[in-house]
């Protein structure tokens, strides 16, 4: 019996009977030979972890674009919480980890360069629209190892595509995720905001800290508790009411509060200006894209439009802005 073999054993005498087991997975779409080692959703999250796209987003607004301070979260970071959050829920359940954490390290890889602000800019410019959700999955499927995707297996593809508010995820492992990217960014983002000297703790409503705490940490530990002792030994990821409710009205809050703050978003218009002069640009000079778009251009497989999209969602916030320099802002004359 491999180690693989032994793993699969275990999960099927320990895991809960409503748990992802690794054996059952519904596979690839293309067909690999299984590892002596790695379970197949332990192989999707090593694939995942170490793909460039991964990398990337350590430097991909989550809030704040590009702020001055080593403590902000980015999009890597947000990804890290949202991975242990739903990680520590997984394993108390007795759900598969392995799985909830594939999904988690993929659920923003397809995100765009400053945040929802960039994927606004590109949804509007995109005649066929533009989601950040839709495009990780494009990322893993198809524009990742040169065009050949990561080929993961059915489930880590959809919790990725159903980690957003109306998505329905298959699994109980991908509703975790689902629940936890709420949780993250509801906490980090009022930490963030409190260092950015956008909120401070008594401007939240007392009626929410009453339900989850007077901290970013009780208000963490409060929401991640709540879906244990609701989701132990049953066939579904919930929340208690009143927990829920409060969540729910506190996330109304921070989209009042700091979303749509003028001091945290006054820069989001220039960002959304940036990337519709990147777009037209790639429209215009294709050839100025990196050599996988300009081949994927060639085989026309896809629109040319959701190429440039492609080229320009995987940007960094950075380069965006250092590609926006070289194509708009003139130099100084160097005779």
């Amino acid at each position: 019996m491999t180690i693989r073999e032994r793993t699969e054993q275990w999960e099927s005498e320990y895991l809960s009977p409503y748990a992802a087991l690794s054996r059952d997975s519904r596979g690839r779409d293309v067909y690999e030979a299984p590892c002596d080692i790695r379970p197949v959703y332990q192989r999707d999250r090593d694939r995942i972890l170490h793909c460039k796209s991964f990398r990337r987003l350590k430097h991909k607004t989550q809030v704040f674009l590009t702020p001055r301070g080593d403590h902000y979260r980015t999009r890597l970071t947000h990804t890290l919480e949202v991975s242990q959050n739903a990680r520590t829920i997984a394993k108390a359940l007795r759900l598969n980890e392995d799985l909830t954490e594939a999904i988690a390290l993929g659920h923003d890889l397809g995100h765009t360069p400053f945040g929802h602000a960039g994927e606004r800019a590109l949804n509007k410019l995109c005649s066929q629209g533009f989601a950040h959700y839709r495009q990780s999955v494009r990322v893993v499927e198809k524009l990742e190892k040169g065009g050949k995707g990561l080929n993961l297996t059915v489930e880590v593809r959809d919790g990725i595509l159903n980690h957003r508010t109306s998505g329905h995820p298959s699994t109980l492992e991908g509703r975790i995720v689902r629940l936890s990217d709420k949780i993250a960014y509801i906490n980090h983002d009022i930490d963030d905001a409190i260092r950015g000297e956008i909120l401070e703790e008594e401007d939240i409503p007392r009626k929410y800290r009453e339900v989850l705490g007077f901290s970013t940490k009780e208000r963490l530990n409060t929401m991640v508790h709540d879906i244990i002792a609701h989701s132990l030994d049953k066939p579904d990821i919930r929340m208690s009411e009143e927990v829920e409710r409060a969540m729910q009205e506190l996330r109304s809050f921070m989209f009042d509060s700091v979303y749509t703050n003028p001091k945290a978003k006054g820069e989001e218009k220039k960002a959304q200006n940036m990337l519709e002069g990147l777009f037209s640009h790639y429209m215009d000079h294709p050839e100025d894209m990196s050599e996988e778009y300009r081949e994927m251009l060639e085989k026309e497989t896809d629109p040319k439009e959701i190429v440039v999209c492609d080229y320009i969602s995987g940007m960094t916030d950075q380069y965006a802005i250092y590609k926006f320099e070289e194509y708009f802002v003139p130099k100084a004359w160097n005779a």
